[in-house]
């Protein structure tokens, strides 16, 4: 063990057990240590994953000195205060996605990390997968000529859970759900958003159910968003282009993508590559990142962590969805106005461009695990979660601008249709 990054893992839910059988078999790390709100939960958690600390407390996982990084696993509305504990007790921090409640705290905890010349990055795994970077070289290739428009959804029936209907735990769709495919059109377009149309339909606690969203972009692109926490959905996501079109199938953790001319004819597919669990990317570059003294990951640099809350910030506000401790208006209906985009929904981002690292993970049920140490209150950490998914490699021939031997490339259309092994899994175990 010596050498390696000791992780601390804060929360005992199930996506914390996913993460803890993840560093099991990552390079370069150990899970070293586990903290909840009680002994028991902490014990239990420890046993289960041959862990060889135990703490009943959070304060107590991060004062141990041999902490390196600590991994928060905790509801949506736990993250602010989790994130500045770890780095107040000089740990580096990975958090699950949504990184926080708004833009405002996700400003808070970066500027404090920087202070602190720690590490800190959100764990919004599709960012740091390799079949990200497959897809960014697709498209690159021309293969579908200049894309133009793009749909993506991601929708589980998931409204029963309490970090879904609760106000008090960050509840919604949005930030649960919707989260990915609008991360998967910021990969694909960028950030350059001149329009955001949204539309809600709520439970009786003002909480989204279910968000149907347009993005309009200076160039002319559009992203039309679904996300739904009371009906399945298929999570494909469709990249529209003047010679053909891509799908990409399951955008919660890309199974593959698959490629189509201009007569519907499939011409070339990509499997993902084999996974352990699909967090090991996420942990790698951490590693790399701290290695290197870096204070972000170059896959999800903090510029996109906080667009990712400027847009759901302002969707909320334009369906007036407020979580306790807030204070915000309805948007007004001129609030679209160019002066007004610009105020609130542009910064400074960095280039797009040398981000080609695609976090994809596969989430067994593609949500959240129940991520609440209560004792008798179960509560997901708030997003779809990753599962493993051990895809074997590819079968087919590209074309030759996109070398690679994961991909098959097909002839016509009597070429039989080559069909997935990767591991898709369906919405089950969700307690």
């Amino acid at each position: 063990m010596f050498g390696r990054l000791k992780v601390g893992i804060m929360g005992t839910g199930r996506i914390a057990g996913v993460m803890a059988a993840t560093l099991k078999e990552a390079k370069g790390v150990t899970c070293y240590a586990v903290g909840s709100r009680t002994q028991e939960n902490a014990d239990k958690f420890a046993q289960n994953y041959g862990i060889k600390k135990a703490y009943g407390s959070y304060e107590e996982l991060v004062i141990d000195p041999k902490v390196d990084l600590i991994y928060v696993a905790t509801p949506h509305s736990e993250h602010y205060n989790n994130c500045m504990l770890a780095l107040s007790a000089g740990k580096h921090v990975i958090c699950e996605k949504a990184f926080m409640l708004n833009e405002q705290q996700a400003k808070e905890i970066f500027d404090y990390a920087a202070e602190k010349k720690l590490l800190c990055t959100e764990a919004i795994w599709t960012r740091y997968m390799p079949i990200r970077t497959k897809l960014m070289e697709v498209l690159a290739s021309n293969i579908i000529g200049d894309p133009t428009m793009l749909t993506a959804n991601l929708s589980f029936n998931i409204a029963y859970k309490d970090r879904i209907q609760q106000p008090a735990l960050g509840g919604g769709a949005l930030l649960d759900l919707g989260i990915y495919p609008l991360n998967f059109a910021s990969m694909v377009f960028g950030n350059d958003i001149s329009d955001i149309v949204s539309i809600c339909t709520f439970n009786d606690l003002g909480m989204d159910m279910q968000d149907s969203i347009t993005l309009r972009y200076t160039d002319g692109k559009m992203a039309v968003i679904n996300a739904s926490a009371i009906a399945n959905g298929d999570r494909c996501a469709v990249i529209y282009g003047t010679k053909g079109y891509i799908v990409v199938d399951n955008i919660n953790n890309p199974e593959g993508i698959a490629v189509y001319d201009s007569e519907y004819k499939k011409i070339a597919y990509y499997k993902r590559p084999r996974q352990k669990t699909g967090y090991e990317y996420e942990i790698e570059s951490c590693v790399k990142a701290i290695s290197e003294g870096w204070l972000e990951c170059p896959e999800m640099p903090h510029s996109e962590s906080l667009k990712m809350m400027n847009i759901m910030d302002f969707i909320r506000k334009q369906n007036n969805i407020v979580f306790p401790g807030e204070q915000q208006e309805p948007v007004q209906e001129d609030a679209l106005r160019p002066e007004y985009r610009g105020r609130s929904l542009m910064f400074d981002l960095k280039s797009d461009e040398g981000d080609a690292s695609a976090e994809d993970v596969q989430a067994a049920d593609s949500e959240a695990a129940d991520m609440s140490d209560n004792a008798g209150e179960q509560v997901a950490d708030a997003g779809t979660e990753k599962a493993d998914t051990d895809a074997a490699g590819s079968v087919v021939t590209a074309p030759e601008s996109i070398a690679g031997n994961e991909v098959t490339y097909l002839a016509g259309a009597d070429n039989a249709e080559i069909s997935s092994t990767a591991d898709s899994r369906n919405m089950q175990n969700l307690e």
